[in-house]
């Protein structure tokens, strides 16, 4: 999910240098809401933790 993040950053910033604009909006609100889900999961991840078998 981190993968796809910086994918749609790096679209953004591309997007951004060659003048569109919609696009570069687009693709960065993308990269921040799976950034977001990304954080969200790997905080839930660290909360559960490894639990040993019982």
């Amino acid at each position: 999910m981190l993968h796809y993040a910086a994918l749609f950053l790096c679209i953004s910033l591309l997007a951004g240098i060659l003048g569109f604009g919609v696009i570069a909006g687009t693709a960065a609100t993308i990269a921040k809401a799976l950034f977001l889900v990304f954080l969200v999961l790997f905080v839930i991840t660290l909360i559960r933790g490894k639990r040993p078998a019982a």
